[in-house]
């Protein structure tokens, strides 16, 4: 697995059980790099990624909301949420990682993590999302 795919499956575990429980982030962390040690680099990678979309999560639940209504929040996969949450916050707040590049490791975690229909799900929700990249950049920059 390369290193920013196992950063971002690791994030996506962090964001899932802190997103299910009332586990204190940081006893997360530890825990899953316990069983998926990471380069100090890609470390730190993962852990950004984390504190962006748990700051964000309520700001990009609702641009999800406003701009995908046809997929409720609350009738929404924990994991797919969270696969989604990371994705827009990598291309649309963030912006190192290019837009195909974040959707498709998006899928990739929802093939490894979700349902049988998580990847074509994420990819549908990404996918209607990409062609307003510079309106949400612009939303989530207010």
């Amino acid at each position: 697995m390369k290193a920013r795919r196992k950063a971002r499956s690791v994030a996506l575990q962090v964001l899932y059980e802190t997103d299910c429980t009332t586990h204190p982030v940081e006893d997360v962390f530890r825990n899953r790099l316990d069983d998926t040690p990471l380069d100090p680099e890609i470390e730190l990678f993962a852990r950004t990624l984390v504190a962006g979309v748990m700051r964000r999560a309520g700001e990009l639940d609702a641009l999800i909301q406003k701009h995908a209504p046809e997929w409720p929040m609350d009738q929404m996969a924990i994991i797919d949420r969270n696969i989604l949450r990371m994705a827009i916050w990598e291309f649309a707040i963030d912006r190192s990682t290019p837009l195909k590049v974040a959707i498709n490791e998006a899928i990739e975690l929802a093939k490894l993590f979700g349902s049988d229909s998580a990847a074509r799900f994420v990819n549908g929700v990404l996918g209607s999302l990409a062609a307003k990249q510079d309106e949400l950049t612009r939303e989530l920059a207010r």
